[in-house]
């Protein structure tokens, strides 16, 4: 029983991963260009900008995603030391 529990949850990790994997390319730059490279971007170093639609969607599935990912992660520990 243990063993069909480890390989499901197995799979629901490599599935998660993928998704963390589309979530993080979908979410949108945080730089204005090649230049703020180069230059630091200073300007925009120190200014608290907050996320709204799109982008605070994307932060927070990304989040919640790697947080189930941990958590699949663990109990996978778990049931490997058994």
């Amino acid at each position: 029983m243990e063993k069909v529990i480890y390989d499901v949850l197995l799979v629901v990790m490599l599935i998660v991963s993928v998704f963390i994997i589309v979530a993080i390319f979908m979410q949108p730059s945080k730089q204005d260009g090649a230049a703020d490279a180069f230059s630091g971007g200073t300007g925009e170093l120190f200014e608290r900008r907050k996320a709204r639609g799109f982008e605070a969607v994307m932060q927070r599935f990304t989040a919640v995603m790697i947080g189930l990912w941990l958590v699949i992660g663990f109990a996978l520990v778990v049931l490997s030391t058994r």
